[in-house]
């Protein structure tokens, strides 16, 4: 055989697969989710997501000092909201000294340094389990903003760093953009989560907020109305370009691996950074797979992570944070 060009050649021991590597992993890359509950000294296990819990804000406090020193230097804040909090205006999501207020607060005077992405969302706040306010059976988009740019305004106020709106209402980006520059909160970002598609991945997450649409059948069952249809991938473009449009710092893909495709395709045509969510469902598959050895964990979180690099994103939101930071740290 006569061969000028043999590509094994760059692949014959670690050090030189290292030296031509094109995509790298670093702790640098990631966003901890966090789920937040009310009391003192509260670890709650959610049993669907191993290695996951909600924490009252004193242990948060202490896992972001902890993780902090790993490398994560970005955390992604959700709340627990108890029952008689909630309603269909979703005005606990703006209480000055509500749960995600004072939980910003307490963790930025904790860790100055840390980056804060507060969810922007009402699901949590509803009594309908929707991130819209519910008129006439419908989730009314316009009403829906106004109240999402009021909690975006709190949480800039309570020291957020990006605000990751995940509700996928019409036109919220420019809304929220304007709010921030009137109230003078200029420095503020807003992560927008672009293209967030209705998926059945989510299950996971909704049992940890206990946020998934109720059973009633006034209003909508799910939430396709507003996340986007899993089939289509030009829709994810226009809407990714109408926020980039709207004024977002950042775009989010979301959920991940299913969705590599519209990552890459997004990455073609903008410049600004990608984020994107190994979502509750993702998580939980790769670690009950690893309990049953079927698969090894580390090599797995790794491999689905730098995935997520090489189809063009810039930053990863994973539960598998902590860990992953450890096995880089190595």
């Amino acid at each position: 055989m006569k061969m000028i060009s043999r590509n094994r050649r760059l692949r014959t021991n670690d050090s030189i697969r290292r030296l031509v590597r094109e995509t790298s992993l670093t702790t640098n890359d990631l966003v901890l989710p966090m789920f937040v509950t009310e009391g003192d000294n509260k670890k709650e296990a959610i049993s669907s997501m191993p290695g996951v819990f909600r924490q009252s804000l004193d242990l948060t406090v202490k896992t972001v000092k902890e993780n902090y020193d790993l490398g994560i230097k970005a955390i992604n804040l959700y709340m627990k909201v108890s029952e008689n909090l909630k309603d269909n205006t979703g005005k606990e999501a703006w209480n000055p000294n509500g749960l995600m207020q004072n939980a910003i607060k307490a963790i930025k005077d904790a860790v100055p340094g840390i980056i804060i992405m507060p969810d922007v969302a009402l699901d949590p706040y509803s009594i309908y389990g929707h991130d819209g306010i519910i008129k006439n059976g419908k989730i009314d988009n316009d009403s829906t903003v106004e109240a999402l740019v009021k909690m975006g305004v709190s949480l800039a106020e309570a020291g957020a760093d990006i605000l990751a709106p995940s509700d996928m209402m019409d036109g919220r980006v420019l809304a929220m953009r304007e709010g921030l520059e009137e109230n003078g909160f200029t420095d503020v970002g807003i992560l927008s989560y672009a293209a967030k598609y209705a998926s059945a991945f989510y299950g996971p997450f909704r049992s940890a907020l206990d946020s998934a649409p109720v059973d009633n059948q006034d209003i909508p069952a799910d939430k396709k109305t507003y996340q986007m249809d899993f089939h289509n991938s030009r829709e994810a473009i226009d809407e990714a370009l109408k926020d980039v449009d709207e004024g977002a710092d950042i775009i989010m893909i979301k959920p991940g691996m299913p969705y590599l495709d519209i990552v890459s395709k997004i990455r073609e045509l903008i410049t600004q950074p990608i984020a994107v969510y190994q979502v509750s469902g993702e998580y939980a598959m790769l670690k009950a797979a690893a309990q049953n050895g079927w698969l090894d964990n580390d090599k797995v979180l790794i491999e689905s992570l730098t995935s997520f690099k090489r189809a063009g994103a810039d930053m990863i939101f994973t539960y598998a944070a902590p860990e992953v930071a450890k096995l880089l740290n190595r």
